[in-house]
Formats: C-alpha cells, structure tokens, sequence
C-alpha cells in the first residue's frame, strides 16, 4: 500500500481527483481521522473535512504513476 496527504480545495478540485482516480485499476481510500471513504466517490469526499489533509491509501504496491497525475494536491 502506498500513502500520500492530499488537500482538495473545492469542487473543481474534487471534480478532477475523481477523474484521475476512476482511471485506476486499485483500490483507492481516502483516510481522515477514523474515517475511510472510496476515493472514486465524489459524495464520499464531500462527507469529508476539506479544509484538513486528507490521507489518500492506494492499495498497490507501486503508484508513482497516479501520484505524479495528482501531485497538485499532494502536501508535504
């Protein structure tokens, strides 16, 4: 499984995440606190705090290639 923390600033920006994450093969989860939603639901990230960093869980063993189509969004 590979991580990164991501942070999505509106609509737009959700709108474009699940775009990327629907092209993938894995599971993808977006994890905040004790909650674990499917990152290709755009309801799912809504029930979520945008404002917070999010964690974003690809169950993979490598996904250099989406993180380098979400880099945008990636915070140290």
């Amino acid at each position: 499984m590979c991580e990164v923390h991501i942070v999505l600033k509106g609509i737009e920006d959700v709108r474009s995440f699940v775009k990327e994450v629907i092209l993938m093969d894995h599971e993808v989860d977006l994890v905040q606190g004790r909650y674990v939603v499917d990152a290709k639901s755009v309801m799912g990230i809504f029930s979520l705090d945008l404002l917070s960093p999010i964690a974003v869980q690809v169950h993979a063993d490598n996904a250099d290639a989406f993180f380098a189509k979400i880099k945008k969004y990636i915070v140290d």
